[in-house]
């Protein structure tokens, strides 16, 4: 099929052109070459279908690229045969060297090594107040390395820190790819950690939650006081506001106490007759 240069066919010099700009190349291009205006011309006749062949291909973005691609290559050769002052001939004929070394020279472009991602464990304390952590990981060469990681405080769960330069080599003296560690924090005997907030257990003995009380409430960074209204039941939860997690912002998200109720396994001789005179006397019945 023989090639046409549909840009210079529409009066375009050059393809970094956009599709408005090739529309009003085609409506100047359509009228100057209109048969109506160009009656028993033969040539305009012609002109007409290239340019409308031109216009079908260029003004769709896909097919565009498509052709890019070939006119580029075209006019790279053309701009090659100008400097140089060959001809068509001489590229037969295997005499011009400067494209081959052109090839070369792409096949050996930089490329930046490919990026590793891995993942390490972290506990909820550590997590809350930050810590630089060491770590050794097998390397692509199969060999183990250790690497300083540095954990900020207040870290979100399944965040990744970014080691730059620790990935694969780059390829043809091309940047190396990044190591990217996802942090995966795990929660400890006391807490539970969801989104921002802290999950908790609040364990009461039978009279604190039928009399209430206040307690002393252990937090991931001390302690805090709570009342505890009497008639409370197992399952209910207490909000403490900012008492949870670091929200990334400066503040912190909620502590959220579950109550659990706890009976004594064994008891005592005189905790035996309190609790029985308190059945006998009682009309309570969390039955009915």
């Amino acid at each position: 099929m023989k090639y046409k240069d549909y840009y210079k066919i529409l009066g375009l010099e050059t393809s970094r052109v956009s599709i408005d700009e090739i529309k009003t190349a085609y409506r100047l291009a359509a009228k100057k070459y209109h048969p109506d205006l160009n009656v028993g011309d033969n040539l305009a006749e012609e002109r007409i279908k290239d340019i409308n062949e031109a216009y079908r291909i260029l003004s769709t973005p896909a097919s565009k690229r498509k052709y890019d691609r070939v006119w580029n290559s075209k006019n790279n050769v053309k701009n090659y045969q100008k400097i140089k002052g060959k001809n068509i001939f001489n590229m037969f004929l295997g005499d011009i060297k400067e494209p081959v070394k052109e090839n070369i020279k792409r096949e050996k472009e930089s490329i930046k090594g490919e990026n590793i991602e891995t993942e390490i464990k972290v506990s909820l304390d550590d997590a809350f107040y930050g810590l630089e952590k060491k770590i050794s990981l097998r390397t692509v060469e199969g060999k183990m390395k250790t690497f300083s990681v540095k954990i900020p405080e207040g870290i979100r769960n399944g965040e990744k820190i970014r080691l730059i330069g620790q990935g694969k080599k780059g390829i043809n003296g091309g940047k190396n790819g990044d190591l990217l560690i996802k942090i995966d924090i795990e929660d400890n005997k006391v807490f539970k950690l969801y989104g921002c907030d802290l999950c908790t257990d609040l364990k009461l003995t039978p009279w604190e939650a039928a009399l209430g009380t206040r307690i002393d409430l252990k937090t991931i960074d001390g302690e805090t006081k709570i009342y505890i209204p009497q008639g409370v039941q197992s399952g209910e939860k207490i909000k403490i506001p900012s008492k949870g997690y670091k929200d990334g912002k400066g503040g912190r998200g909620d502590l959220v106490a579950e109550i659990k109720i706890m009976v004594p396994k064994k008891l005592e001789l005189d905790e035996k007759e309190m609790f029985e005179k308190l059945q006998e006397m009682s009309n309570f019945n969390p039955r009915d």
